[in-house]
């Protein structure tokens, strides 16, 4: 994972069979778009989808958002297809979905590197499954491609058995582990969607506890959820003057021969510091991505 973090507060999927989405999409303040070719496209639309977000890509013009291809699996009629395509595309990432060991996102790597696909093309891996969820560990560590997890939490609640409650109880275990592997091996993790378009409040709570337990950011199913996304996500303007202050106030520290600092009663070390200063990064990163547009 870069030292300067890029900016993953809002990750919205948009269905690739959709060309209108997909042109929508340029205009969007989204900080990445998984263009989907897989859950939100139907069999018949397969082949249809893959074209749709290859020309849409050719054609360009979303400006510094990060690009993501969701492709089928390989075990679908579609997904070794998707992925020989992706390897010509000019993607950030592919994302591959229900992954539940390394050797899956090992296979899916040989067909990429097979057709051609550059070495700065990310993998990411859709953690939606107990077995997934069981092997995050393994999977974040499978191949240097792997750049992000990205939590499946609909998919996972279903295979779990389990509600979907305003506090999420039920998914702390698995978010826990999973965001455990990607911090462990320094890969960014994002949130699963907020399945209820209506309850504003619910997807607030949500970004809430996603930030409070460490995520990125949170993918998101329909763009109204965007503006709300990008605020949870980043870092508040208090939070920012407040680590400006840590990281002076260290600095003139350790001009002075001092390890530690006191700034306003609170002991400032070097492990407040790094992080003041991933705070001040990516706040820096989302400001050059809203001014590019």
């Amino acid at each position: 994972m870069a030292a300067t973090p890029r900016p993953r507060r809002s990750v919205l999927y948009m269905p690739g069979a959709n060309t209108r989405a997909l042109e929508k999409a340029r205009g969007l303040p989204a900080d990445a778009l998984i263009l989907d070719l897989e859950d939100a496209v139907t069999p018949d639309a397969k082949l249809e989808a893959r074209a749709n977000v290859a020309a849409a890509l050719a054609q360009g013009g979303y400006g510094r958002r990060e690009l993501v291809l969701r492709v089928n699996s390989l075990a679908t009629p579609w997904g070794h297809a998707d992925l020989v395509a992706a390897a010509t595309m000019p993607l950030d990432a592919v994302l591959l979905p229900k992954v539940e060991s390394a050797e899956a996102v090992r296979q899916a790597e040989t067909v990429l590197a097979g057709a051609g696909a550059p070495a700065r093309l990310a993998l990411w891996c859709m953690m939606e499954t107990p077995l997934g969820v069981l092997h995050a560990e393994a999977i974040a560590a499978s191949s240097p491609r792997v750049a992000c997890l990205v939590m499946g939490t609909s998919d996972l609640a279903k295979d779990l058995q389990a509600r979907h409650t305003r506090d999420r109880l039920p998914m702390l275990t698995s978010l826990g582990l999973c965001l455990l592997a990607a911090r462990a091996y320094r890969l960014a993790i994002l949130d699963g969607v907020h399945l209820d378009l209506a309850d504003d409040a619910g997807f607030a709570a949500s970004c809430r506890q996603g930030r409070e337990l460490g995520f990125d950011g949170k993918t998101l199913i329909h763009p109204k959820t965007i503006a709300a996304a990008n605020e949870a996500f980043a870092p508040a303007p208090d939070e920012i003057a407040w680590a400006r202050r840590i990281i002076a106030a260290h600095a003139e520290a350790e001009a002075a021969g001092k390890g530690v600092v006191l700034v306003d009663g609170r002991l400032i070390e070097n492990l407040h510091v790094e992080d003041a200063r991933r705070s001040v990064a990516l706040a820096e990163q989302i400001a050059q991505l809203e001014r590019a547009g």
